[in-house]
C-alpha cells in the first residue's frame, strides 16, 4: 500500500514512512492510494468473528506486508483489550460506548495502535529516536500519553490550550512523567494545531524526527473505523438500516467511518454533530468552506474551527458535493441545547451521557426523522466522569470515580507554559 499527499506535491510513501513522517513534505495529509472493498462473505458471517479478527480484516490492506501478520495481530490484540458496548438508550437509539479503555476516551484505540506500530518500526534502530508532537483539545493528549508511556525511542510532547480542557483531562496528560512532556499554550486548540503543523515543516527541527499522534497520522486515524464494524456486528440481527452520529471536532472518527463504508460496511447515513464550531454545517448549507476561530464550549474536544480530516472526507467523495450529501449530514448545537439533551437522555431511562455524546444524540434524533425504520447509533466518545463539572450539576447526581481516573486525579500537574511557536521550537531544541 502506498500513501499520497492530499496536496499532491510530495512523493508517495509506504505505510511505515507515512506513520513516521505524520504529515507530507508539502503540508498535505496522507491518504491511501487504494481502498479495496472486503469480500461480501466477511459481512455475512461477521457475527461469528471476534473483534480482533474483524479489526485485522479491516486494517490489513492498509498496512500490507510492512508489519508481519503475526505482529499485526499482536498489535491489534493489545489495542483492543477492552469492551465496546452498544447500549440501548431509547427505542431504536443506541449509544456506542468508546470509553472503556485506560484513559476512558475513544482515542485510546488509535493511540495504542499507533504507539505499537511505531515501536515495531523502531525495534532495530537503537540509536534512533522519534518525537511525537501532538495537539489536543481534550482527550487526545491523555490517550497519547498513556499509549506511548515508556515506549522506547519515543519522546512525546503534548500541546494543549490553557484553561480549555477539563481538570481530569489535564491531569491525564500532565502527570505521567517519564517520556511524556506537556506544554500549556496561551490560546485555543487551533493555535496548538497550527504550531504542530509548523514544526513538522521546519527544516531546522529535522533532527528531532517529528511525527504526529493527532488523527492527521494514518496510524492514529485508520483504526477508528473498527468501532463501526463492532456496532454493525452487535446490531446486524435487527436487519435495519444504520445511521451513525459522530460528535465531530477534527472529523477523524466520522472520516474513519466513511472508510468503513467504502470497505463495504452497510451504513445508511452519517451525521457529523458539532457544537457551535460549525464550519462543516455551514459548508453544507452554502457550499463554501469557511473556517473560523474556534469557540470554547462544554464539549471542548470538539472546539475546532478548521477540522483537519475534512479534506480526507472530500477526497473520499471526489469533491462531489451531491454524492457527499447523500451519505452525510451535519448539524450544530449550543451549550444550552447540549445540557437539555443530557437531561432528556437521563430522564428517559437513567442513561448518563456526557456533553459530546449529547451533541451526537441531538444530531441523530434530527436525522432519524428522514429515515424510516432505521436504527440510530451515537458515539459516546468519553466517560462522563471526565466532564463531572458539567454532568453532575446538570443531572443532580454524584458520579463515582472509576479506577482509571483515581490513578491520576491526585497526582501533581507538571506543564510548561508557552505563548508562541518560537517558544515551542526552543523547547524542542
Amino acid at each position: 500500500m502506498k500513501y499520497y499527499s492530499l496536496n499532491h506535491n510530495a512523493p508517495k510513501v509506504s505505510f511505515q514512512e507515512a506513520v513516521i513522517q505524520g504529515l507530507a513534505s508539502d503540508k498535505g495529509l496522507y491518504f491511501p492510494e487504494t481502498i479495496t472493498p472486503l469480500n461480501t462473505s466477511f459481512f455475512e458471517t461477521i457475527e461469528n468473528l471476534s473483534n480482533e479478527e474483524i479489526a485485522f480484516e479491516a486494517i490489513n490492506q492498509f498496512v500490507g506486508d510492512e508489519i508481519p501478520e503475526h505482529v499485526l495481530k499482536e498489535i491489534i490484540a493489545e489495542t483492543l483489550c477492552f469492551d465496546f458496548p452498544v447500549v440501548e438508550v431509547e427505542k431504536g437509539i443506541y449509544s456506542l460506548e468508546l470509553f472503556h479503555g485506560p484513559t476512558m476516551a475513544f482515542k485510546d484505540v488509535g493511540a495504542r495502535f499507533m504507539s505499537r506500530c511505531l515501536a515495531y518500526f523502531n525495534k532495530d534502530k537503537a540509536d534512533s529516536k522519534n518525537t511525537v508532537l501532538v495537539a489536543t483539545s481534550g482527550d487526545t493528549g491523555g490517550a497519547v500519553a498513556s499509549g506511548f508511556l515508556g515506549v522506547a525511542g519515543v519522546e512525546v510532547v503534548i500541546l494543549y490550550p490553557s484553561g480549555k480542557v477539563s481538570d481530569i483531562q489535564e491531569k491525564q496528560l500532565t502527570t505521567l512523567g517519564q517520556n511524556i512532556k506537556a506544554l500549556e499554550v496561551d490560546g485555543v486548540f487551533d493555535d496548538c494545531q497550527d504550531m504542530v503543523k509548523k514544526a513538522f515543516l521546519d527544516e531546522t527541527l529535522a533532527h528531532k524526527n517529528l511525527t504526529s499522534a493527532n488523527s492527521i497520522n494514518i496510524a492514529r486515524w485508520l483504526p477508528q473505523m473498527f468501532y463501526f464494524f463492532f456496532a454493525y456486528k452487535a446490531l446486524k440481527k435487527q436487519n435495519k438500516p444504520l445511521v451513525f452520529s459522530c460528535p465531530s471536532g477534527n472529523f477523524g472518527n466520522i472520516c474513519a467511518g466513511i472508510i468503513a463504508k467504502k470497505l463495504g460496511l452497510p451504513i445508511e447515513h452519517f451525521v457529523a454533530s458539532t457544537n457551535v464550531n460549525d464550519t462543516v454545517p455551514r459548508f453544507l448549507e452554502s457550499g463554501k468552506y469557511d473556517p473560523k476561530p474556534s469557540k470554547a464550549t462544554i464539549s471542548n474536544a470538539m472546539d475546532v474551527g478548521n477540522p483537519s480530516n475534512f479534506i480526507r472526507i472530500q477526497e473520499l467523495y471526489n469533491n462531489d458535493l451531491k454524492a457527499f450529501e447523500k451519505d452525510f449530514s451535519s448539524y450544530s448545537y449550543t451549550d444550552e441545547e447540549t445540557l437539555e439533551a443530557l437531561k432528556q437522555i437521563y430522564n428517559t431511562n437513567g442513561y448518563i451521557a456526557e456533553p459530546h455524546g449529547a451533541v451526537g444524540y441531538l444530531g441523530l434524533k434530527k436525522e432519524l426523522q428522514k429515515h424510516d425504520n432505521a436504527i440510530g447509533i451515537f458515539l459516546e466518545t468519553a466517560h462522563p466522569i471526565k466532564f463531572l463539572d458539567v454532568v453532575e450539576p446538570a443531572l443532580g447526581i454524584t458520579l463515582p470515580i472509576p479506577t482509571q481516573i483515581e490513578s491520576v486525579i491526585n497526582e501533581e500537574k507538571v506543564s510548561v507554559k508557552i505563548k508562541s511557536y518560537e517558544e515551542l521550537k526552543a523547547f524542542l531544541g
